[in-house]
């Protein structure tokens, strides 16, 4: 298996456990010839690690041709609803239909700096899309050549303004001035109602 290949780049998608419907961060990146699966509830980082044999073990053990194809396997799981976490005492479980993977629970001062980076990768990954345009993973709905202009500053308009009046109910298309004229009603009379 070719591992030259894996980008570097961290990957990240979120899931939520079929028996209680807690939600988790599932991420995926690579860091000195290691790749590591992480999951976290925000509050709670459980991380694995794997060297490049024991990944190349790892994915031909679930007949996979490349990493891209076992970390997409995962996010597709994650992202149909068939995966459970089960958090035990010393680690989760994250159970991918008849993949499990076993994910030992970060300390206090480590899974806080896995929390802290994890929250800054996520934010440099979404600050890169903007700049170089392309499509956000964590927004699908939104238009990748929509831009966000809220801090901008305002354009000022050069030319005269001209104030369109709105039309009220009633009022004349052809001359706005005035008003349509409806025809009169009145009470009808029937003399047969009278005895």
């Amino acid at each position: 298996m070719d591992h030259g290949s894996f980008k570097t780049r961290s990957t990240y998608c979120t899931l939520v456990n079929r028996s209680d419907t807690c939600k988790y961060i599932c991420y995926f990146h690579t860091k000195a010839g290691m790749f590591y699966i992480g999951l976290t509830n925000a509050s709670e980082v459980w991380r694995t690690d794997f060297t490049e044999e024991a990944l190349t073990e790892h994915v031909k053990k679930f007949a996979l041709k490349s990493t891209e194809d076992y970390i997409s396997n995962i996010r597709s799981s994650c992202g149909n609803g068939s995966t459970s976490v089960f958090v035990q005492e010393d680690g989760a479980v994250l159970q991918l239909g008849m993949v499990s993977i076993t994910l030992p629970r970060l300390g206090e001062p480590e899974g806080r700096a896995e929390l802290r980076d994890l929250l800054f990768k996520m934010a440099d990954s979404l600050t890169q899309q903007d700049t170089t345009g392309g499509p956000s993973s964590f927004s699908p709905g939104k238009s990748q050549f929509r831009r966000n202009t809220g801090f901008e500053p305002r354009t000022q308009q050069n030319g005269p303004t001209v104030t369109v009046k709105k039309r009220l109910p009633g009022d004349s298309l052809i001359n706005p001035g005035s008003r349509k004229k409806r025809p009169a009603t009145g009470v009808a009379f029937d003399d047969n109602d009278e005895v």
